[in-house]
């Protein structure tokens, strides 16, 4: 598949690529703005950064993607099976 049909089919499931983009930005300030959020460790901070890129995806693109809530479930169960 080319660099071009790719994106085309993304773009079906995750949206506009500068909409996700700000979308996704300004979640993951929100985040970053709190004292707490210094105190995650690696993982944990990873893991909610990840989620807000697929929350991002969410909001600018198909929300009744599967993979998307999936992907959210599993970055959760990564953090959690770490406790």
């Amino acid at each position: 598949m080319e660099t071009s049909e790719l994106l085309a089919e993304r773009g079906k499931t995750h949206g506009d690529f500068s909409r996700h983009a700000m979308v996704t930005q300004e979640l993951k300030e929100v985040m970053f703005a709190m004292t707490s959020y210094k105190e995650l460790s690696q993982v944990q901070r990873e893991a909610l950064e990840m989620i807000q890129h697929k929350i991002g995806r969410i909001l600018a693109g198909n929300p009744d993607h599967k993979d998307h809530w999936d992907d959210i479930a599993g970055y959760a169960k990564l953090v959690s099976d770490r406790l």
